[in-house]
């Protein structure tokens, strides 16, 4: 129970980072939050070709399919304790 306690904790201080992350880390930060959350993708990819922030958000979750939730929950905290230095 102490690692989802330290992820929700790292997810309510991702909100008042210093400095706003890269699109890149938001993307990963996305990605590793979904899976950690929701587990492997669940959904469709988005239909709209040109929608690509919708592409890059479903590609980058799906990348982490069959990572296990809790991997997912470290990997989201120790990027977060980077950003935050």
């Amino acid at each position: 129970m102490e690692l989802v306690q330290q992820f929700e904790d790292a997810v309510a201080s991702s909100k008042s980072l210093s400095e706003r992350p890269s699109n890149d880390t938001l993307l990963q930060l996305y990605s590793l939050y979904k899976q950690a959350s929701e587990g492997d993708v669940n959904a469709e990819p988005p239909s709209n070709p040109f929608d690509f922030v919708a592409k890059a958000k479903y590609e980058a979750w799906e990348a982490l399919k069959g990572t296990p939730k809790e991997k997912a929950m470290q990997d989201y905290i120790d990027l977060i304790n980077k950003l935050r230095g």
